[in-house]
């Protein structure tokens, strides 16, 4: 039978209470329900949400519930979780969870068997991830001069960059002291050349992150590495040297590349790229961090996903999160959402959070092949507080457009000291507050005027671990699971950034192919650049 969101007797319940949603306030719900906040928080592991603090009566949040029961949402988080082919468009299992997964999880008799050689042969794999990032650590991984690894450039784009380069940075407390890592991803060879520049050439691994092993983007940046090596140190084929190693799903490319083949970190095909720094993808995090603790972070992955398969709808934390998601970007009008993290160390959290969420819920067409007539994905984006204070909370405050807000905090912060923890805590704890309560005007001052109202989630982690961090992802990664179910969008495919691909590709080869003429615009724009040069 064909599910349509719309159709639901929940929608349609949703769609009369957003009518008289502009005239609530959150404060008032608090009035009405003196045990809201109780009721309206949660905890997983180490990680508490508080989501009172939306503009959601407790009708609005039963219809929610009731919206997420009458959907498709418990049928396809046991189809993925079995291993069933959720992603149609591509014909793929959708298998992160696996790469954080042990034997025995599978509780579905049928897919015990498969499930436990996928959990099998991800150990299998991250266990070159450990010897190798063990031995770059130890100082036993030495250059063509025999000097020990220093540096360490990480070279990929998408989830090959921004996974691991969130997690070194979010998780820089156990970094270790002698060893830095650096993150190539943009095709700007000003990026490269810079990072290059500061580097000893006998000292440097090159980490190339590549799922096919042909992504255009690295091999560019890669080809440009080996010629810093031929030239500063007269290495030639430097590929073939213990200067590189290779982290991709095609084994055979690497080779062909001239990755030595005990060089190469192989991770299973059937791991998405966006999904992809619990794989062989995250040697820079186990070198950072040590392998120890990379486990760390997976096991908190493996805690969230036990406990978005177990708990309740009502106290389930990605589930809470979609349906607010949805609330806000259906029935209010709400085109955005901010994810403010109050921890420095999360700056590019935001960024991870943009591919995750928009490469896989923005799409117009339903699981059923139909177009869609109702809002999917919102645009996500953020900054870390308090510098967002001096920057678009003005707009949050004051402005016109309804914008939801993630506040994440540290409760306890070993890297920072109590005064200033106690400074952050307090700005991030008041400008939720004030979001929410507004102020009135004084006299003859309606600038000075906060209409409040104005809603938000709190998630606080205990503190910045290992394994809290896995289990923050991996409660956003569920999160974006569920919208897309509601939605009934795949989520798991990104057709939408192709177009772009060919069309550049045409470009760069032949701007004159008549078999699939650029616009008058691009061509005269191609022609100026040429020119300049």
């Amino acid at each position: 039978m064909t599910y349509s969101p719309t159709a639901t007797s929940a929608w349609n319940s949703l769609q009369q209470q957003a009518e008289s949603a502009s005239a609530e306030r959150i404060t008032d719900f608090f009035t009405e329900n003196p045990n809201r906040t109780n009721e309206m928080s949660v905890e997983c592991g180490q990680l508490h949400l508080d989501f009172s603090k939306n503009l959601v009566s407790d009708q609005t949040w039963q219809a929610l519930l009731a919206l997420a029961n009458q959907s498709p949402l418990e049928t396809l988080r046991a189809a993925m979780f079995s291993g069933e082919t959720i992603n149609t468009t591509e014909n793929r299992a959708v298998l992160h969870a696996a790469l954080r997964a042990e034997i025995g999880d599978q509780k579905v008799a049928a897919a015990v068997e498969e499930s436990d050689q996928r959990v099998s042969l991800v150990k299998q794999q991250l266990s070159r991830v450990k010897l190798v990032s063990e031995k770059i650590r130890s100082g036993d991984w030495v250059g063509s001069t025999g000097k020990a690894i220093t540096d360490v450039i990480n070279i990929g784009i998408g989830g090959s960059d921004l996974g691991p380069k969130l997690a070194c940075s979010a998780l820089q407390e156990f970094a270790h002291p002698n060893i830095n890592l650096h993150f190539i991803s943009n095709v700007d060879g000003a990026e490269i050349l810079s990072t290059l520049k500061k580097l000893d050439p006998e000292t440097t691994l090159v980490a190339v992150a590549s799922k096919t092993f042909t992504t255009q983007e690295t091999l560019l940046n890669a080809k440009t590495a080996l010629n810093w090596f031929e030239q500063q140190l007269d290495l030639k084929d430097a590929q073939t040297t213990s200067h590189f190693v290779g982290l991709t799903a095609s084994r055979e490319n690497a080779l062909a590349y001239g990755i030595p083949n005990e060089q190469i970190l192989e991770f299973a095909e059937w791991v998405g790229g966006r999904y992809s720094l619990w794989s062989s993808i995250g040697l820079s995090i186990a070198i950072s961090i040590g392998y120890d603790r990379f486990e760390e972070m997976l096991d908190g992955a493996r805690e969230m996903d036990i406990h978005f398969q177990s708990a309740p709808a009502e106290k389930n934390m990605p589930v809470i999160m979609a349906l607010l998601g949805i609330w806000y970007n259906n029935f209010l009008n709400a085109q955005s959402i901010a994810v403010i993290p109050y921890c420095e160390r999360l700056l590019l959290l935001p960024s991870y959070l943009q591919q995750l969420d928009m490469e896989s819920n923005g799409k117009s067409t339903t699981a059923d092949g139909q177009p869609v007539d109702y809002d999917t994905g919102a645009i996500l984006w953020g900054q870390t507080g308090t510098n967002g204070q001096h920057a678009f909370f003005q707009l949050l405050h004051q402005g016109t457009r309804l914008a939801p807000v993630d506040f994440i905090a540290l409760a306890k912060d070993n890297m920072s000291n109590e005064e200033h923890h106690r400074v952050l805590l307090g700005n991030m704890l008041a400008q939720s507050s004030a979001l929410m309560c507004g102020q009135k005007a004084p006299a003859g001052e309606p600038h000075r005027y906060y209409p409040g109202n104005k809603p938000s989630n709190v998630l606080l982690l205990k503190e910045l671990s290992p394994k809290n961090f896995g289990s923050l992802i991996a409660l956003y990664e569920h999160k974006v699971f569920v919208q897309g179910c509601i939605w009934n969008i795949n989520s798991f495919d990104q057709w939408g950034v192709e177009l772009g691909k060919k069309m550049a590709n045409q470009l760069l080869a032949d701007n004159s192919d008549s078999s699939a003429p650029l616009d008058a615009s691009t061509q005269a724009l191609f022609a100026y650049i040429e020119s300049c040069q």
